[in-house]
């Protein structure tokens, strides 16, 4: 479980870790990462065995699926299927905080979504993430860094102190200290006609009924 120091706010800095971690990723790795909500376990969403990887890392049921970071709409469409309805809404919600659940185009194996005919995915707005995810071009599932059960966390020392005591690892651990206090993406469902409102995060109901125009 290697650790190396990263500073968000300094990407030319950061760019040779961004890097390195592309290859661990590229060589079916697992890594955490300071995301804009919480640090996060990341993998490519393509390789089956390095999602497996995460949830034997997190101690998760595989009925429970993994939800997904795009590096844009482009991206987004070659894995969930988007009306042009739905598009001008996510136009207005991505890059940022909002994790959207959309009929799955089922490119990815059966693992990922735990083989339901629905996809979670979100595009972050997250300089360090973002390039990440523009030198991979591939989709990365992207779930919170912690053992299923414990919390969700922006704060290095708890993410450290939970996969120290893991069976199973992550390859490396990106560390930029604590992360501004934020909290889980919030999740809607676009899948049907009307949004609907799943997850209480950063966005709040009532602020994202008005970015819709519901």
């Amino acid at each position: 479980m290697k650790k190396i120091k990263v500073y968000p706010n300094d990407l030319r800095k950061t760019k040779p870790v961004i890097d390195k971690a592309a290859k661990v990723l590229w060589d079916g790795g697992v890594i955490v990462i300071p995301t804009d909500t919480v640090y996060g376990l990341l993998a490519d969403a393509t390789q089956e065995k390095a999602v497996e990887k995460i949830y034997q890392i997190k101690n998760r049921a595989q009925n429970k699926p993994l939800p997904l970071f795009c590096s844009d709409l482009k991206m987004a469409k070659k894995v969930a299927i988007i009306s042009p309805k739905v598009e001008k809404k996510l136009t207005q919600i991505w890059p940022g905080v909002i994790t959207v659940v959309l009929p799955n185009r089922r490119k990815l194996s059966a693992i990922v979504t735990a083989d339901l005919p629905i996809i979670a995915l979100r595009v972050p707005n997250y300089k360090l993430v973002n390039y990440l995810l523009e030198i991979y071009s591939r989709p990365l599932v992207a779930t919170s860094a912690n053992i299923s059960g414990q919390q969700a966390s922006t704060e290095i020392k708890e993410v450290l102190e939970q996969f120290n005591q893991a069976s199973k690892k992550p390859d490396l651990i990106l560390n930029a200290g604590n992360l501004v206090n934020n909290s889980p993406s919030t999740i809607i469902d676009l899948v049907h006609q009307k949004s609907r409102f799943l997850r209480i995060g950063p966005i709040k109901k009532g602020d994202l009924d008005k970015i819709l125009g519901e």
